[in-house]
């Protein structure tokens, strides 16, 4: 079995400690030994990787992947793809993330059913590059709301399933994990890009959310949910929901709610999107600050921030993952989201990290064994050029990701590797 000792290293290992010098020893693909000394761990047989105080933590994880986005700037782009191009654009997306340091991704929904599955398939049999990918379904949800594309005169299949009433909904869930899904999306409430259901209105009943959880749990799988509403957002938590994403709405209800779950429960905020529309990122598609400003998004961004100012305050384990796909906000550039977790929400750039690395490696593994630095752990490691916790832009910048290892093994290395030392 392949041994790498990393020496040298200025270890950030996201357990609430702080950074400090010394060696980590990966066999195959687990870190076996962590030493606060540098020179005390054995280096015979191993591959030895100079860090020279470089910077080294656990790989991040994107908490609200879509894989099968890219350049996306209407729903028709994710309709109008054959699935053979889309699946090869799927698997160009996930090497993106790979290289910009996500070594796993959650998947939100993809635009069709087995995108995410086929690409996580491959991955895993370590014939395309990749994050470990837990796969997203299509998007569920109800007549008329976010997701459902239909009318009357112009019937269509947009990148959703359209249930009505619990019993459909449980076929959908049986349908999505029957197809190799590992989370099932729900579309609970409205959003801004629908103004027929806004991002105050709550379509889904909560029968049918509960439908949907009770069903995937059953097969062991877990429960994403778009929801903006507080309602759909009590739903959500009274359902049983595993990841809920956006939430900008809330009262002092539903934060209570959020506190008597949080040891299971996650939320990916969705930062990036609000942030891209009113700094007129998004103007080049004809999503100027303007347009942005009839949505509704300058009063979403405000809700959102006072939303998870107090969800972190009352310790809500935040995901970073911002709806990233769109033709102004690429795949690849997903660290932003954590100085927007900075800016926006009150974070300390570790804490922000620790969104993106412990909390993630939670959501992807329920061992337990993932995202944080310590003997036993999976060696998802990421050897950093700078330091994050004084400037955590460096995050975006790829070329100072001198080292990316996923599972023992190494991605990227711009740092030469000596020779095995011989016992």
């Amino acid at each position: 079995m392949s041994k790498t000792l990393i020496a040298g290293a200025r270890i950030w290992d996201a357990t609430g400690k702080p950074p400090y010098a010394g060696d980590v020893l990966i066999e195959g693909d687990r870190i076996v030994a962590v030493s606060d000394q540098t020179g005390q761990l054995p280096r015979t047989d191993c591959e030895v990787i100079d860090a020279n105080g470089a910077t080294l933590m656990p790989g991040m994880t994107e908490g609200h992947a879509h894989l099968s986005f890219e350049a996306v700037n209407s729903t028709e782009d994710l309709i109008a793809p054959p699935p053979e191009e889309h699946t090869l654009l799927t698997a160009r997306v996930a090497k993106s993330l790979l290289d910009a340091g996500f070594t796993s991704a959650y998947g939100a929904s993809e635009a069709k059913l087995r995108l995410g599955v086929a690409v996580r398939n491959e991955v895993d049999a370590g014939r395309l590059p990749g994050p470990r990918i837990r796969a997203g379904s299509l998007e569920i949800s109800v007549t008329g709301a976010m997701g459902d594309e239909s009318r009357l005169h112009n019937p269509r299949n947009g990148p959703s399933i359209i249930v009505d009433g619990p019993e459909e909904m449980r076929k959908a869930v049986r349908l999505c994990c029957r197809e190799g899904c590992d989370n099932i999306k729900l579309d609970v409430s409205g959003d801004p890009f629908y103004p027929n259901t806004p991002g105050h209105t709550t379509p889904m009943t909560f029968e049918e959310v509960k439908m949907a959880v009770d069903t995937a749990h059953a097969y062991g799988r877990k429960v994403n949910a778009h929801t903006r509403s507080i309602e759909g957002s009590k739903m959500c938590l009274r359902a049983g929901v595993d990841v809920l994403f956006h939430v900008e709405y809330s009262d002092e209800e539903l934060l209570e709610l959020f506190e008597g779950a949080k040891d299971r429960v996650f939320v990916s905020p969705t930062v990036s999107l609000f942030h891209t529309i009113v700094n007129n990122e998004a103007a080049p598609a004809g999503l100027t600050a303007e347009v942005g400003g009839f949505m509704g998004i300058p009063g979403l961004l405000e809700e959102s921030c006072k939303t998870h100012t107090a969800l972190r305050e009352r310790g809500i384990r935040h995901l970073i993952g911002g709806d990233y796909g769109f033709s102004w906000s690429p795949n690849g550039t997903n660290a932003r989201d954590l100085k927007f977790f900075v800016d926006y929400y009150g974070y300390s750039p570790a804490d922000a990290l620790a969104c993106a690395t412990r909390n993630g490696g939670l959501v992807m593994r329920s061992q337990g064994d993932l995202g944080t630095i310590g003997e036993g752990m999976l060696a998802d490691l990421l050897l950093v050029d700078g330091d994050p916790l004084k400037d955590i832009e460096i995050m975006t910048d790829h070329s100072r990701l001198r080292l990316i290892m996923k599972g023992g093994e190494v991605y990227k290395n711009t740092i030469e590797p000596r020779a095995a030392l011989a016992a």
